[in-house]
């Protein structure tokens, strides 16, 4: 058979493509320095220990990942002194600037090779900004914070640091024996080392991004339970927080929270879950399995409202995460959707109620109405209106499609991408093909117009009854407190 017109092929002797550097950012447009190209990142161990009194990381991470490419060097994301890097046993020569640890191994990687790369430094993660900002945070009782979005691994362990590149991980942690170490998944147990410090381990089974890999050293009251579905269920308070029982008595509510999501989204998709709540953090973030709340949210009092944001997460951001930051819609838009089906099921008014009531309050020359959730910019990314008016175009979608069609889109997008990545194009195409009805014309004007739109999200203009929900005071303000900072 002959060859098609216009296809070229290369001489028989052609010589092979040389190796090539790996990109220095994965592609998003947003942060271009943000994750790597050249090589898929399989699984993380990291193995450190933290000294509070000097704020002294010290110990190794070892990275599998396979090359994607011929390779002359590669990149990680990482921040802190290196002392030593091997790339499959073998010393490599390395080099870090503004975030990035280039590495250029003794000869050039073939493409499909097994990596092990093995990074060990000690350094003191607080000295050091990324995009102007240190995301490395103290806590007054010694401790320290390594929880962040959408970056915080380059402060205490290098990766390819996007959500495009998720991997499982084992972290291991040895810090002084009067503060304990969290971190995700599982607890593999503790033990005490020859020079006082104690070592806690914990291991994360399914695939996990790097920024929802959160570390936590303090004086913690943690406690190991088990969920009414047999899973794992870790809680830690700070020793120092100013409201404990009000953070109690919303974080414990995480098993029936997770249980009444599950029916809202599909089953969850992690082997753990729990929470922890301290001080020195300001915001709340969706740390896979243990999601991170600042005291903040419980000083009027009980907030499950958050708790029900961070863990609609664990569908909507960990389990399916952003195939670029663009797409913050689909993790910030759904979750908080998900606080108003919480006040559903609590009895404190439906979702319908709440997006209607949050459209008729906020006046048409608000400035909110001008941030665009489908593609906000990086400056706008945690802007209130990519939670508020993004739930209340998922209400729109609802009112669009019905309920049957709505909940199945919901679970159909959590099945087909779980532990992977999405686009609000793909979303937008998913929700076309189930309901069976033309639907860019209402994304594109509750998500991509600015101004705001002419008919409500329950397909209504202005209400003339403008009665609040029970719920709607506290949810927006949980929202107004993750947008600040972020969650």
């Amino acid at each position: 058979m002959g060859l098609a017109a216009g296809v070229a092929t290369a001489p028989a002797d052609a010589a092979p493509k040389a190796p090539s550097p790996g990109a220095a950012g994965i592609g998003d447009a947003y942060y271009p320095l943000d994750g790597n190209g050249g090589y898929d990142v399989g699984h993380y161990d990291i193995r450190l220990s933290y000294r509070p009194a000097g704020d002294e990381l010290s110990g190794t991470t070892t990275i599998t990942a396979k090359a994607t490419q011929d390779l002359s060097r590669f990149n990680l994301d990482f921040l802190l002194k290196v002392s030593t890097l091997r790339v499959n046993n073998v010393p490599a020569k390395f080099a870090t600037d503004g975030g990035e640890l280039t590495v250029t191994p003794a000869k050039p990687i073939a493409k499909g090779t097994n990596l092990t790369i093995v990074v060990t430094y000690d350094d003191s993660p607080g000295k050091y900004k990324l995009y102007g900002f240190n995301a490395w945070k103290r806590t007054a009782d010694g401790g320290a914070l390594a929880t962040d979005e959408p970056q915080i691994a380059p402060w205490w362990f290098p990766s390819n640091d996007h959500p495009l590149d998720k991997a499982t991980f084992d972290v291991s942690i040895a810090a002084p024996k009067d503060f304990a170490v969290l971190s995700n998944g599982t607890f593999a147990g503790k033990s005490t080392q020859g020079n006082g410090l104690v070592r806690w381990n914990w291991r994360s089974a399914k695939p996990q991004g790097t920024y929802e890999t959160s570390l936590v050293v303090g004086k913690y009251q943690v406690n190991f339970q088990t969920a009414p579905n047999g899973q794992p269920f870790v809680t830690a308070y700070g020793a120092d927080l100013a409201n404990p029982d009000q953070a109690r008595a919303s974080v414990e509510r995480t098993p029936e929270i997770l249980e009444f999501e599950s029916t809202q989204f599909g089953p969850y998709p992690f082997e753990a879950q729990g929470g922890v709540v301290s001080t020195g953090l300001g915001f709340a973030l969706e740390n896979q399995t243990r999601p991170t709340f600042s005291d903040d949210f419980f000083t009027d009092g009980s907030d499950t409202y958050v708790v029900a944001h961070e863990n609609a997460h664990q569908w909507f951001g960990d389990s399916v995460s952003v195939a670029g930051w663009r797409n913050i819609w689909l993790n910030e838009g759904f979750a908080s959707y998900a606080e108003t089906l919480w006040s559903e099921y609590l009895g404190e008014g439906t979702a319908a109620e709440v997006n209607q009531y949050a459209y008729d309050s906020i006046p048409a020359d608000d400035p909110f109405w001008q941030v665009l959730p489908g593609d906000p910019g990086p400056d706008n990314q945690f802007d209130d209106a990519v939670y508020t008016r993004g739930a209340m175009a998922l209400q729109a979608l609802r009112t669009a499609v019905g309920d049957a069609d709505f909940f199945k889109i919901l679970k159909k997008w959590t099945k087909t991408r779980q532990y992977g990545n999405g686009t609000i194009e793909q979303f937008v195409g998913l929700a076309e093909n189930v309901s069976g009805k033309p639907l860019q014309s209402l994304f594109t004007t509750w998500l991509f117009t600015a101004g705001k739109p002419a008919v409500g999200p329950n397909g209504a203009s202005v209400s003339k009854a403008l009665v609040a929900p029970k719920s709607f005071a506290k949810i927006r303000a949980t929202d107004r407190k993750l947008a600040a900072a972020g969650g």
